[in-house]
């Protein structure tokens, strides 16, 4: 008797599941992803506003590619500055999209340091949608183009459609 029932027992349990559990899809949804996260903006491809001058186009020393803006469409941070046969020319940090149109270049959405401000950049990253980067500059226009004698590690977040630029403290500051 003891098994009839847990024969029965089982076989409703069975049968509740076939009548509940999943059904398949007749006609099951294809997963597309779209073509912008599977292509980010090439900063090579890219025309920055850069006025180099004769012989010295644009160089592009970074590239770091992410989601920035979480819309699930890759973006590009280049760092790019003018090609010089000596010295260091400043470096400008620029935000690029996709184009706007097939057969055209990336678009640069932002201008994160302008190589008008007469900075280099280095040690660029990108973590978690915020774009962290050390800026090298000079105190005076006597300070030699070599050798520059002021730092400070800054961030940008994506904040209201934008980028924010927050500094980071200087060190040994409290």
């Amino acid at each position: 008797m003891h098994w009839l029932v847990t024969a029965v027992a089982l076989a409703a349990v069975i049968a509740a599941a076939c009548v509940t559990g999943p059904r398949e899809d007749p006609a099951p949804a294809r997963a597309v992803a779209p073509a912008a996260a599977t292509r980010a903006p090439d900063a090579l491809a890219a025309r920055y506003p850069l006025e180099c001058g004769p012989g010295g186009g644009p160089d592009v020393v970074q590239q770091i590619t992410s989601d920035l803006d979480h819309d699930g469409r890759l973006e590009t941070v280049a760092v790019v500055r003018c090609r010089a046969g000596g010295g260091t020319p400043p470096s400008g940090v620029y935000l690029l999209a996709e184009p706007s149109a097939y057969g055209e270049p990336p678009r640069v959405l932002a201008t994160l340091v302008d190589p008008k401000e007469k900075m280099t950049v280095t040690g660029l990253t990108v973590t978690e949608g915020i774009v962290s980067a050390t800026l090298l500059g000079y105190s005076a226009p006597s300070v030699p183009r070599c050798c520059p004698d002021m730092q400070r590690t800054v961030e940008w977040h994506w904040k209201n459609g934008k980028f924010v630029l927050r500094p980071r403290p200087v060190a040994g500051s409290v």
